[in-house]
């Protein structure tokens, strides 16, 4: 009777560590839903963008990524997936959407989920011109010449941002200057650019919406993402669109 005692308590002790080993311990974050939207047709977001959500969502971040791509001006199918989505990462240009598509994502941004949207995104969809005030708080009015280099800055106030973790407080890029002046109360200049002589225009900002986070960046050429500095600029504003802390 004795000895089936100890191996009864034994057996109960063996079992401890497996039932209580996370014990203390924070729980894992539950992996993000992302859903990439692309299309558009004159900075190859197509081939840049899966590459960055490769290496930077999936394999760094272990993020679940889907990505829904056309190549038409007034099709985007896989918009049901926007349903199932934590996180939205758009690149459209111009796009007349069918209105049940349309509505999925204006569903989606009503929902207060968070959004990260790169340059002609501003100018997304035709049927819907109120988008880069209403969503992303800017007014687009088109660019300035596509040929030079842009000069980019720390916004005043802003070298602190988690988002410019990582940053030079100086860099340049290919991309082209987008007017994009004035911003809403609601936004958050991060990074000016200027061009010439022109007047500055802010390139990256954040903003609120619904209650949701939504990040913004002008930049996005192809050359761009081949740019560390983008890359992690990029990379940093998911992070913060979603609610987590970027690396330092």
């Amino acid at each position: 009777m004795i000895s089936r005692i100890v191996l009864v308590f034994l057996a109960a002790a063996l079992m401890v560590p497996s039932r209580f080993a996370n014990a203390g311990q924070a729980p894992a974050a539950k992996p993000l839903n992302v859903v990439i939207a692309i299309a558009e047709d004159e900075y190859h977001a197509k081939e840049t963008l899966p590459v960055f959500a490769k290496a930077e969502l999936q394999d760094k971040l272990h993020f679940n990524v889907k990505i829904i791509q056309s190549d038409s001006k007034t099709d985007l199918p896989g918009t049901e997936a926007l349903k199932d989505a934590d996180l939205l990462i758009m690149f459209l240009r111009r796009r007349e959407l069918p209105e049940a598509q349309l509505k999925a994502f204006q569903t989606y941004f009503d929902s207060g989920k968070p959004v990260v949207a790169i340059r002609t995104s501003c100018h997304a969809f035709q049927n819907w011109l109120e988008f880069d005030k209403v969503v992303l708080g800017c007014n687009y009015n088109n660019h300035y010449a596509a040929t030079g280099t842009l000069s980019i800055s720390t916004a005043k106030g802003q070298a602190g941002n988690p988002i410019l973790r990582g940053i030079p407080e100086q860099f340049t890029s290919s991309s082209s200057l987008y007017k994009v002046n004035p911003l809403t109360d609601t936004c958050t200049p991060l990074l000016i650019g200027t061009w010439t002589d022109k007047p500055a225009e802010p390139v990256a900002w954040t903003n609120m919406h619904k209650g949701g986070r939504v990040f913004f960046t002008s930049l996005g050429s192809p050359e761009d993402f081949k740019a560390p500095v983008f890359v992690r600029l990029l990379s940093n504003g998911v992070m913060w669109a979603a609610g987590r802390t970027p690396e330092k």
